[in-house]
């Protein structure tokens, strides 16, 4: 779909790695600029069932391009420049005024080529008290109010870096709008999105809903099985005899007293369950510690309540038979084995994306890149020699690492 969509992506941790693959899965050649010893990624979490590989190098790095080079080098801007100019989108997530400083900057890039699409994904934003800041999901998720909100007698992190991906996912949405303007008018644009303004915008309902409300500290107190501040009871997590359940507000919610044969709960049908969500969350928590997942699901179902068991860890996605259906994993094949990746969440015309490489050396790619920026090889040589790249002598599609 985006086959003619090429990006050098100067990108590393989460928000701009998960962003561009995002792009890379929909077909754009994503030419990920990394320092000769590797991003960040490439050294975090060893996979043990597939040695010197790293976990979150494969998350977030398939079917992407390699190139290794110094950018602090006298001679990146040679070598780079002329990459840039056969892409037509440059996306970025380091610190704000960075990528200025190297000579890599929007303005430098675009006085090379003028209708490109210069993305920037920061942690706090270009300009502001916060610019220079440290940006880090939990950092933002701590700022943003998230941690409170989640929180019931302390805040509470969330347990997955949820900024990063909304952040990543808000940074492929800026590009594909920018290179749709370009593809109308040949006009580029400059992108900006940072991780503060994706937490906010994760929370639009809950926040709009605060200052509707006009509510006040006192609502984020709450029993501990509920899930939110804002959420009429019974909503939340509660424990059985054998796991835990989660119990939402659907339609048929009101017959929750008679799915669980409880007297005590029969006085607040038709009342008011957010006023009286710590009176009925208490009640239901007491009921559901005598019940089976077994038996409740037997009570539930006839009743079309809305509820799942809570998952007890990652390994029971394996036998979930709507995963399979959904193929949103895939069996990728490394050196001698397999490793489980997670697959881009999209179909398109009924089809999955296709996982057609990643970049297993640093620099994986760099003598094919520099050769399409119009490079001889005895440039290249010179560049190896002279410390300002890296480019190991591998196939592209070389599993070896």
């Amino acid at each position: 779909m985006l086959k003619n969509m090429r990006i050098l992506a100067f990108s590393h941790f989460l928000q701009g790695p998960a962003g561009t693959q995002y792009l890379a899965d929909m077909g754009a050649d994503v030419i990920k600029v990394e320092p000769l010893k590797g991003v960040w990624e490439r050294h975090r979490h060893p996979a043990g069932s597939a040695p010197g590989i790293n976990a979150t190098h494969l998350a977030l790095n398939r079917n992407k391009r390699s190139i290794a080079i110094d950018l602090k080098h006298p001679l990146a801007k040679e070598i780079l420049m002329p990459v840039m100019e056969t892409c037509n989108v440059v996306v970025e997530n380091y610190r704000a005024g960075v990528l200025d400083r190297l000579g890599f900057g929007y303005e430098d890039v675009r006085a090379r080529k003028p209708n490109i699409i210069y993305a920037s994904a920061t942690g706090w934003g270009s300009s502001g008290p916060m610019r220079d800041a440290p940006g880090q999901d939990l950092l933002v998720q701590a700022r943003s109010g998230i941690a409170t909100a989640t929180g019931t007698d302390r805040p509470t992190p969330v347990g997955s870096p949820v900024m990063d991906q909304h952040g990543a996912a808000l940074l492929a949405m800026g590009v594909l709008s920018a290179y749709v303007k370009f593809l109308e008018t040949g006009e580029g644009t400059r992108v900006e999105t940072n991780l503060f303004n994706a937490g906010i915008d994760l929370q639009m309902e809950a926040i709009t809903i605060w200052h509707a409300c006009q509510a006040d500290r006192s609502r984020y107190q709450r029993h501990s099985n509920l899930a939110t501040w804002f959420h009429e009871a019974p909503y939340g997590i509660y424990k059985l005899k054998d796991c835990h359940i989660a119990i939402s507000n659907g339609p048929n919610i009101g017959k929750l007293p008679e799915a669980l044969k409880c007297d005590a709960l029969k006085p607040y049908k038709g009342s008011d369950r957010l006023a009286n969500r710590e009176e009925i969350a208490r009640i239901v928590a007491a009921e559901l510690h005598k019940w089976t997942w077994a038996e409740l699901d037997a009570a539930f179902k006839p009743h079309g309540l809305w509820y799942q068991r809570v998952l007890v860890d990652y390994s029971e996605l394996d036998e979930d038979p709507q995963v399979e259906v959904n193929q949103i994993f895939q069996e990728y094949p490394v050196q001698n084995t397999s490793v489980r990746l997670v697959n881009h969440p999209n179909r398109y015309d009924g089809k999955t994306c296709e996982i057609r490489r990643v970049p297993w050396k640093i620099g994986n790619d760099t003598h094919e890149v520099l050769a399409e920026a119009g490079f001889e090889r005895g440039d290249v040589r010179r560049f190896i020699e002279s410390g300002a790249i890296a480019a190991p002598n591998a196939d592209v599609n070389s599993e070896v690492v």
